[in-house]
């Protein structure tokens, strides 16, 4: 609607004027399509369009995640391998993948040598000379402690694990092209802005430099457009196979450590950065090369997605601008819920009949069967543990979020199939607070409930 199509071009335009960005650009997507675009420009009939790359800086540590998971998909590896099962050489042979990924292997913030964001890549021609005399500083695995050569580490295993090819090639083919991001490149291709420092005392420029960083690349290398990164968020948001399997994308999004210090209001997944803002989850990166700014965010639990990108090095909150667009849009245009309906096809009575009360001991519960044939524990007191589950082979079922997660849930029965319990994670939940006939541990006093 116009007063929510002006209301995000006012927060862009705030931003890119105290900010002082010479260009900035914003997006908005919902339901798997974009539905707004905004551009400012300090350079009068110059605004930048959708088909203009930014330098993306972090968000590339998505895509190479995405890349390690694939290897992992085809058997190529395993997320808790040490490095050094698959790199000879590197200096940090025990690490292990997954915690590359989270950044919690212990390793430095940054490359040694020069600032290696304005230096080639020369510079550091194999992964050994990423390190300084201390490759790690913290145990793996104790701590989150942010680490872009541990990116690089994975770039280059991707290209050991792909015969060689670059790993910038081996994303254009197995990620970029599927996914329709043809203006997704390692190295800028025209249009592309350039990238600016501004001065903190004057409104005076300076051009940054904008070298191909070598094995650093994908811990920020890429350059993308407005376009072409909306494309990712609906992948993010919906998946896509040809990709990436459903089960790894959820992965990718979920909690793999837990924040460090004052840095995020959530935590770390696979790549991925998670927060906590104006009560909604938001998955993705920010990412800042000299020069450039860039953030997406996707809001799972609403179907959305905002961008912002910026050619300057710094003075834009770009992190909090693009969740402003996601909490603008909820304001003004809250989304309307799917219409509920029944489920498809014949029902199962067996299951059916497991639904309603459950009580764990005295505390009350109830079980629904969902629209997806899944079932769904819920706290009819308020404060229990609750989770939904998912149906398997053997007629057990795997919880899929909360403290039940990944536990499984059993029907227990009599000896003439009669159900007379479930079973979840060895807890046992009977059909009366501490049924008598149920099999309860431990027992129920003989003389049963009563008065003072």
């Amino acid at each position: 609607m116009p007063q929510t199509r002006r209301a995000l071009l006012r927060r862009l335009a705030i931003a890119q004027a105290e900010g002082r960005a010479p260009s900035m650009m914003g997006a908005v997507v919902r339901g798997g399509e974009v539905v707004w675009t905004g551009a400012r420009s300090s350079v009068d009939g110059e605004v930048p369009h959708g088909d203009v790359q930014y330098r993306i800086g972090s968000l590339t540590k998505n895509f190479v995640a995405v890349l390690v998971l694939r290897l992992r998909d085809e058997g190529l590896l395993k997320l808790d391998d040490p490095i050094g099962a698959h790199l000879e050489d590197v200096p940090v042979p025990e690490v292990t993948i997954a915690q590359l990924l989270s950044h919690s292997a212990g390793l430095p913030a940054e490359s040694r040598g020069p600032w290696w964001e304005r230096t080639a890549g020369e510079l550091r021609p194999e992964p050994a000379d990423l390190f300084g005399e201390q490759p790690r500083l913290h145990p793996a695995g104790r701590r989150h402690h942010y680490s872009n050569p541990g990116f690089a580490v994975l770039g280059a295993l991707v290209e050991r694990l792909r015969d060689g090819v670059p790993w910038g090639e081996v994303l254009r083919r197995e990620v970029l092209e599927p996914l329709g991001m043809a203006r997704t490149t390692v190295q800028p291709e025209m249009p592309h802005a350039g990238g600016w420092a501004v001065h903190p005392w004057a409104d005076v420029m300076l051009p940054e430099p904008a070298h191909d960083t070598g094995l650093m690349g994908p811990a920020g290398q890429l350059w993308s457009t407005t376009e072409d990164l909306c494309r990712w968020a609906v992948f993010l948001l919906r998946g896509d196979e040809r990709v990436l399997s459903g089960a790894s994308l959820t992965e990718m999004q979920t909690p793999a450590v837990p924040p460090e210090g004052d840095g995020w209001d959530a935590g770390y997944g696979l790549g991925t950065q998670l927060v906590w803002r104006g009560g909604r989850g938001l998955i993705g990166h920010t990412g800042s090369m000299p020069g450039f700014l860039a953030v997406l965010w996707v809001d799972p639990a609403e179907d959305t997605a905002a961008l912002a990108l910026a050619n300057c090095t710094s003075g834009v909150p770009i992190g909090a601008v693009a969740a402003d667009f996601l909490e603008i849009l909820a304001y003004h245009e809250p989304r309307i819920p799917e219409p509920w309906r029944p489920l498809p096809g014949a029902v199962d009575e067996d299951l059916l009949a497991l639904t309603g009360p459950w009580y764990w001991g005295a505390s009350p519960f109830a079980l629904r069967l969902t629209c997806a044939r899944g079932l769904e524990l819920v706290s009819l007191s308020g404060n229990g543990r609750t989770s939904r589950f998912q149906t398997e082979a053997d007629g057990t079922w795997t919880g899929l979020d909360g403290y039940y997660a990944g536990e499984t849930l059993r029907v227990g029965r009599a000896p003439d199939g009669t159900v007379t319990h479930l079973d979840l994670g060895t807890f046992v939940f009977t059909r009366g607070p501490y049924e008598p006939a149920g099999p309860v541990p431990g027992g129920v006093d003989p003389e049963g409930w009563r008065g003072v």
